[in-house]
């Protein structure tokens, strides 16, 4: 078979192959690494993968083929949890974070979600549409290859809609995939604040209309003192789950409320944020193989503590990282900023970081099946770093070091640049 493209003599390939399941314990430090290794690649998707000289029957008339030495490359890069479709900005409040003023606070006095629930009701599907393509255009310019993105800044039905339906343009329309999730239950809009039951019942409609749309694949809920009790995210969350929604949870972020139990109770397949969870839950998570979703840029933007990110590890527990991008909590783009937290507040190795962003992210929205490891059959999504190496991008801080993005073979964003 002749390939379409080789990328050839490569410094160091980092390819995630091999397992069975999300990497837990040791698993996530036990990498594999080629050194002056090809990957050849036709139609969309990985062919070969040698280290042996490229074979004849490889290269035709038409074969494009490209050097990469002394350059490190690794799949693309996978963010499971943003926020990347809303209106609007918050850096009104960044006076009053810095004057000691609490995120639930901030929201209590309508703020927070609630201001960016106001921004996205007003603006149009044109103006939600260009403000997240170009927050698009700068995570691929990170190296990401796939995200998630959630709805939740309409808590009601026709922006929630509104929202999705970007999303989904965006899928259609952008390079990047997007797998979509319905976030109704983001916050206790103000007319509620007396019945939030009644707020919930309201979710609970929602869901098959959302779903007879095709709009979202997950439903969350954020769990939260203050916001959605056990009780309530529960509820939520089961009928979604008997509608055929995969379920994550936005738990114990800010207090150990029980969101990490109730994550393996209902059987997400992630638990999100997770900086107060209790030992209980995480060993019960550990039980049920549910991937814990950190995000340490919102730790790191809100001064909270760091999730018990070793303490997961050591249990049993799969890792992945996701940017948390949104306006409020962590308004960043910013990937490898996060995997440098990964190492530096969460005290994580970097192949354990690669392992999060890579493998453990494509579990955690169900996409391991084609994405997140350089194997034979899956889609040709890589990156090029110019680094010798993944402990130098670790090391290496503050600085974006993508040379070039491949999506499905294609070049899409080179030295600076995109270019679909």
């Amino acid at each position: 078979m002749k390939a379409d493209f080789i990328l050839k003599n490569i410094g160091q390939l980092v390819t995630m192959a091999g397992g069975n399941g999300p990497r837990i314990g040791k698993q996530m430090d036990e990498v594999e690494i080629l050194k002056g290794a090809y990957l050849a690649i036709k139609d969309k998707k990985i062919i070969t993968i040698g280290t042996d000289g490229i074979k004849d029957n490889l290269i035709g008339e038409k074969t494009i083929i490209k050097d990469a030495e002394g350059l490190t490359v690794t799949p693309g890069l996978i963010d499971p949890h943003t926020h990347l479709v809303h209106g609007g900005s918050r850096e009104n409040e960044f006076s009053k974070k810095l004057n000691g003023v609490s995120y639930i606070d901030i929201l209590n006095q309508g703020g927070g979600i609630l201001s960016t629930v106001k921004s996205t009701k007003k603006a149009t599907h044109k103006q939600l549409y260009k403000k997240a393509k170009k927050s698009l255009d700068i995570m691929l310019g990170y190296g990401m290859t796939t995200i998630e993105a959630k709805s939740g800044y309409g808590l009601e039905l026709e922006t929630e809609v509104k929202q999705m339906e970007v999303a989904k343009n965006l899928n259609e329309d952008h390079p990047m995939d997007i797998a979509s999730t319905f976030l109704g239950a983001h916050a206790i809009p103000i007319e509620y604040k007396g019945n939030p039951d009644k707020f919930v019942e309201e979710i609970i409609k929602m869901l098959p209309i959302v779903m007879e749309k095709g709009l979202a694949e997950f439903c969350d809920v954020f769990c939260e003192e203050g916001v959605f009790s056990i009780p309530q995210a529960k509820k939520i969350l089961l009928a979604a789950k008997e509608l055929g929604y995969k379920l994550k949870i936005h738990a114990d972020e800010i207090v150990s409320l029980g969101g990490a139990e109730l994550v393996a109770e209902v059987g997400a397949i992630s638990g999100d944020h997770l900086m107060a969870a209790s030992d209980k839950g995480i060993e019960m998570m550990a039980k049920k193989g549910i991937i814990a979703n950190i995000l340490p840029g919102t730790s790191f933007n809100l001064g909270k503590a760091y999730a018990p990110v070793r303490k997961m590890i050591e249990k049993g527990v799969p890792v992945a990282l996701s940017t948390d991008y949104n306006p409020g909590s962590c308004p960043t783009e910013n990937i490898q900023f996060i995997m440098q937290l990964g190492s530096l507040g969460l005290k994580m190795t970097p192949k354990e970081v690669f392992t999060a962003v890579t493998i453990n992210a494509a579990y955690s929205i169900g996409r391991e099946k084609n994405i997140g490891s350089l194997e034979v059959g899956k889609a040709a999504d890589f990156v090029i770093f110019d680094a010798p190496n993944i402990d130098y991008i670790i090391y290496h801080f503050g600085i974006n070091h993508t040379k070039d993005v491949y999506k499905n073979g294609k070049l899409v964003y080179s030295n600076g640049r995109v270019c679909y």
